[in-house]
């Protein structure tokens, strides 16, 4: 069963179609977020490392321009839907806690919060679609989108020929491995936020107590 799959896998890796695949798969996860691309990059950057299979700076590049082209299609949504597609979500589910963080978010940092949400479940999307409600100017939403989109594509594809090195033998295991490191990473973000958000909250009940 694994050596059909592994087939499988190498015989699509090794068509010109992948790069197609990476390059729309990273565009519909900018506002349709169900799309695993992450894993497929990750996957991809697997096969590079082990097989030579697809080209590395392929993926990389391929990954970043789909990337780049979803978020600013998620940016003219908003934009267009002028902050209906954000007041529709209902409170105190996951999707309406994303999106009060990208607005905090958007209010604290500006622009360079885009580069963080990438490594936020569902921040991408969240943050490039209030980006669009509120007006964000464009010129100063692309240059930080493109920057996004390349750390991305660089940090999915590394990841994945980390773990095709470690495994050159099997690439499954390689998927595997660069598929956790990447939870990995999302996890320690999570965790960290989640601990920056508590001391800000504990911060502000002692300065009201204060006053």
């Amino acid at each position: 069963m694994s050596d059909a799959i592994l087939h499988f896998a190498g015989e699509l890796m090794s068509s010109w179609w992948i790069y197609l695949a990476l390059w729309g798969f990273a565009a519909l996860d900018g506002f349709f977020p169900a799309i695993p691309s992450e894993t497929l990059v990750v996957t991809a950057g697997v096969f590079a490392a082990s097989t030579g299979e697809p080209n590395l700076y392929l993926v990389i590049a391929v990954a970043a321009l789909g990337a780049f082209l979803g978020d600013h299609v998620s940016y003219l949504l908003g934009r267009g839907a002028g902050g209906r597609l954000l007041d529709r979500v209902k409170p105190g589910t996951r999707r309406s806690a994303a999106v009060l963080w990208a607005r905090a978010a958007l209010d604290e940092r500006g622009a360079l919060v885009l580069v963080v949400a990438r490594y936020i479940p569902g921040g991408r999307t969240a943050i490039t679609l209030t980006m669009g409600s509120v007006r964000y100017p464009l010129r100063r939403f692309t240059p930080f989108a493109g920057l996004a989109a390349i750390s991305w594509g660089l940090y999915c594809t590394l990841v994945g020929y980390i773990g095709g090195r470690a495994f050159e033998d099997n690439p499954l295991k390689g998927v595997v491995l660069g598929i956790g490191l990447a939870l990995a990473v999302t996890l320690v973000v999570e965790l960290v936020r989640h601990h920056l958000r508590r001391k800000q909250a504990a911060f502000s009940v002692e300065c009201s107590e204060r006053s």
